[in-house]
């Protein structure tokens, strides 16, 4: 702990008061905000975990139908298949303000054709086709596994920084604004017992040149 450089006046006793149950005041909220964001933090971390089991369930089934159909099918009618689709899609990414923290939140907009395939079936597998189904359907999970995660990586760096601040305040500020009221007390009473003693000798001064 150190004192803070303050002149022992009742002045500053009181703005130093004043800035002691601010800094109280600002340690309570920040602790507050510290645990929410790390309630927050558990329940999106399981959220991801769950989603992306999901994901890797629905992935594997697209990496071994696509493999049963680079099988069945020659490589050059595979990229003729799959290198002129139907569809098309554009990402949308806005952000949502969670206690503090611009969190994103990612969406898309896809434009549809009549027809899912962008190749005939002529000279394609049945397999080539899950393999796409499966990773149109998992594309909705894997942007909001990707919202989730770059949350949790916002959300862990604003809990860091909260927790410095809160144990500088804790164990820095708070203790130094403490110390300082208890040494301006401790000055100032010492003047006023200081004052005191002058007054008594003074009295006793003008009493015996009296008598």
């Amino acid at each position: 702990m150190a004192l803070l450089r303050v002149n022992p006046t009742r002045m500053e006793l009181n703005k130093t008061k004043k800035r002691l149950r601010n800094s109280l005041r600002g340690h309570k909220l920040l602790k507050d905000k510290r645990d929410d964001l790390v309630k927050k933090l558990v329940e999106m971390a399981s959220r991801s975990r769950d989603i992306r089991k999901a994901v890797e369930k629905e992935l594997a089934a697209v990496y071994e139908s696509m493999g049963a159909a680079e099988a069945l099918m020659s490589p050059l009618a595979m990229e003729a298949a799959v290198m002129m689709p139907k569809q098309s899609l554009s990402l949308d990414m806005s952000t949502q303000n969670l206690m503090g923290v611009e969190i994103p939140v990612y969406g898309y907009n896809a434009e549809y054709a009549d027809d899912t395939y962008s190749y005939g079936y002529y000279g394609t597998s049945i397999e080539l086709d899950n393999a796409i189904m499966a990773l149109y359907k998992a594309l909705p999970q894997l942007l909001e596994l990707a919202q989730i995660e770059k949350s949790v990586q916002l959300l862990s760096l604003e809990i860091e920084k909260t927790r410095r601040t809160v144990n500088a305040l804790e164990f820095v500020r708070i203790p130094n604004l403490q110390q300082t009221v208890k040494y301006i007390r401790m000055k100032l009473d010492e003047n006023e017992r200081g004052n005191i003693t002058r007054l008594m000798k003074v009295k006793d001064s003008m009493t015996g040149t009296g008598s």
